[in-house]
C-alpha cells in the first residue's frame, strides 16, 4: 500500500480530535483545525470511493528541499539568529518557467507533517496544468521534519524553546522561503497564490494581509478567522452547527442524542453504573467517570459533522444507525448502534488516551498560546451546556506550560472585529471558501467583502472539501461548481497581475 495512504488511514484516531482545555464545570474540548480529519471508518467505506491521493509517479514529481530558517524573525537577540532546517517540496512538472513568469501555487502547511497534506490535498495538483504553475508545499515549523533545536524533545522542552512556535513566526517562515525559491529560480516576477485549509486557511488569508508583496492572492478554505476574542456568540457557534446538521438529517436521531446525556448521567450515578455503561458501550477499559463516555460520543458527533462529506455523509450514517437500531429500543442501545455504524464493528470503543501524536502536542501548545478559540456549548443544542471560562483556561495553560496564553493577540495582530469594514478598506484578492455543514464555518467569512475579497460557500459542503483530493466522478455538482468558481476567480487575479506587470515594468 502507498505509504502516504497508510499514514492517512492510521493517522489521528478519533480520540485525538479534541484537545483538553480547562473550563468551568468540566473539561471542554476544542475541536482540531485540520483539513485531514482522518478516515471515515465505516466498514469498507473507502473501498470504492477512496479519495484520490498522489500516485507513486506523482510523488516522484516532488523534490524535497530544506531551507536554513531563522528561529526568531522579530527580535535581534543573539538567540534569535539561531537557525533550523525547514522542509518544503516542489513539483515543477507543469511549470511554464520563469521566462514567462508562470505562477506559483504555494500550499501553507498547518498542524501536521506536510506528508499528510501532500497525500490528500488535490487542488494544486488538479489545477497546476491549466495554470502552468509550479507547486510548492511548505511544512509548518515544529511539525514533521521542520523541528528547531535539533530534536522534538528539545524543541518542546519548555516555554523557552517552544515559545518561537506561533502563527506570526510561521507566516514569516513562508515569506522567506517563497522569496528564496523565486530568487533561486530567477522567477521574481512569477505571481504566488497561497492556499491553505483550516488553520492553514487562516494562515493563507493572514499571509495575504501581511505579505501582499509576496503573494498576489490567497485561497483560504474553511478558515474560521472570526473564532477569536468572543466575536462569535456561543448560540451561533460550533456546536450549534453540529446540532443543525444532525437535526436536518433526522429529527428522531437528534432527539435521541439530546436525551442520551441525562440517561448516561442517571445510570452513572447508581451503584455499579459505570460498569453498566462500560458493558453497554464495549469500552476498552472500565470507565472512570461518565464524562469519558460523553466526551467520546461528543467527539464522534462533532467529527461526523465537521467532515460530513459525500458520497455517504457521516452524519447520515450515524443517524441511520441510531434510527435503525435492531436490538433494543432503549436510548443507549440506539446511541451504541450509531457508534457502530460510524466506527464499524470493533472489539472495543471509547479508547483510553495513549501516547500523544506530534499534532496533539503541537496543537495543544498553539491553543494555549495564540490560537485561543473560545468554543462554548450553549443552551439550544443537542449537547449539555458547557461555557468557555477564560479565567480557568488561562490558569490551566499557565499550569501546563509556565506561561499564559494571549487570547486577544490574533485580533490585535491580524484583525477580526469589524472585519467587513477593515477588509473592505485595505484587503484584496482573498477567497474565503466554506462548507456550511462544517461547524467551523460559524467562524468563517460568509459574505463578500468587496469585489476581490469574496466568500464562496456550498450549503452541503464540509471542512476543506473544496481543496481535498482531486476531482472524482462521484463529486456532486455543487462541489464541482465551487471549485470552478475558485479557479475562475484566481484566473482573474492572475490576468490583472500580468496586466499590471506589463504596465509597470
Amino acid at each position: 500500500m502507498n505509504p502516504f495512504i497508510s499514514l492517512l488511514l492510521f493517522l489521528l484516531p478519533i480520540i485525538s480530535l479534541f484537545i483538553t482545555t480547562s473550563v468551568s464545570g468540566s473539561p471542554l474540548k476544542i475541536p482540531r483545525l485540520s483539513p485531514t480529519g482522518g478516515t471515515f471508518v465505516h466498514g469498507n467505506y473507502f473501498a470504492n470511493d477512496q479519495p484520490k491521493a498522489l500516485s507513486a509517479l506523482d510523488q516522484n514529481d516532488f523534490e524535497t528541499f530544506y531551507y536554513t530558517q531563522t528561529l526568531d524573525h522579530f527580535n535581534f537577540r543573539p538567540d534569535s539568529f539561531t537557525t533550523f532546517q525547514q522542509r518544503y517540496l516542489i513539483n515543477s512538472k507543469y511549470w511554464g518557467g520563469s521566462n514567462v513568469s508562470a505562477p506559483i501555487l504555494a500550499y501553507l502547511g498547518a498542524e501536521e507533517s506536510i506528508d499528510t497534506d501532500l497525500a490528500i490535498i488535490g487542488f494544486l495538483s488538479e489545477n497546476a496544468n491549466q495554470f502552468q504553475a509550479l507547486q510548492i508545499f511548505i511544512e509548518h515549523r515544529y511539525y514533521g521534519k521542520s523541528i528547531p533545536f535539533g530534536s522534538r524533545e528539545e524543541a518542546f522542552k519548555n516555554a523557552s524553546t517552544i515559545g518561537y512556535f506561533n502563527s506570526a513566526q510561521a507566516i514569516a517562515d513562508y515569506a522567506e522561503i517563497l522569496i528564496h525559491v523565486k530568487k533561486q529560480l530567477h522567477a521574481e516576477d512569477s505571481p504566488v497564490i497561497v492556499i491553505g485549509g483550516s488553520y492553514g486557511g487562516m494562515l493563507a488569508s493572514w499571509f495575504r494581509l501581511k505579505y501582499p508583496h509576496v503573494a498576489v492572492g490567497a485561497l483560504a478554505s474553511s478558515a474560521p478567522i472570526l473564532y477569536f476574542d468572543n466575536i462569535i456568540p456561543p448560540e451561533k457557534g460550533y456546536y450549534f452547527i453540529v446540532t443543525k446538521d444532525f437535526q436536518e438529517a433526522s429529527e428522531t436521531c437528534y432527539q435521541t442524542i439530546k436525551k442520551s446525556w441525562s440517561v448516561i448521567d442517571e445510570i452513572a450515578s447508581k451503584d455499579g453504573g459505570l460498569s453498566i455503561l462500560s458493558k453497554k458501550f464495549h469500552t476498552c477499559s472500565l470507565l472512570n467517570n461518565s464524562s469519558e463516555l460523553k466526551d467520546y460520543l461528543k467527539s464522534v458527533y462533532a467529527r461526523a459533522a465537521q467532515y460530513d462529506s459525500p458520497p455517504r455523509y457521516p452524519v447520515t450514517v450515524v443517524c441511520g444507525g441510531i434510527d435503525g437500531a435492531s436490538s433494543g429500543n432503549d436510548t443507549l442501545s440506539k446511541i451504541f448502534a450509531g457508534l457502530v455504524a460510524y466506527r464499524g464493528n470493533r472489539s472495543c470503543y471509547v479508547n483510553q488516551p495513549g501516547n500523544l501524536s506530534e499534532t496533539d502536542i503541537g496543537w495543544g501548545w498553539q491553543t494555549c498560546s495564540d490560537m485561543v478559540i473560545p468554543i462554548s456549548i450553549s443552551n439550544g443544542t443537542m449537547f449539555q451546556p458547557d461555557l468557555f471560562d477564560l479565567e480557568a483556561y488561562i490558569k490551566s495553560c499557565k499550569a501546563k506550560y509556565g506561561v499564559p496564553p494571549r487570547p486577544r493577540w490574533v485580533t490585535t495582530y491580524f484583525g477580526g472585529h469589524d472585519i467587513k469594514l477593515a477588509l473592505h478598506r485595505f484587503a484584496s484578492n482573498i477567497i474565503f471558501s466554506n462548507g456550511l455543514r462544517d461547524p467551523y464555518s460559524s467562524g468563517g467569512v460568509l459574505e463578500d467583502i468587496s469585489r476581490t475579497v469574496v466568500a464562496v460557500h456550498a450549503k452541503n459542503g464540509s471542512h476543506c472539501l473544496d481543496i481535498l483530493r482531486a476531482n472524482h466522478t462521484t463529486d456532486p455538482g455543487w462541489l464541482v461548481e465551487q471549485r470552478k468558481t475558485e479557479v475562475h476567480i484566481i484566473k482573474g487575479w492572475l490576468a490583472k497581475y500580468y496586466a499590471d506587470l506589463q504596465a509597470f515594468k
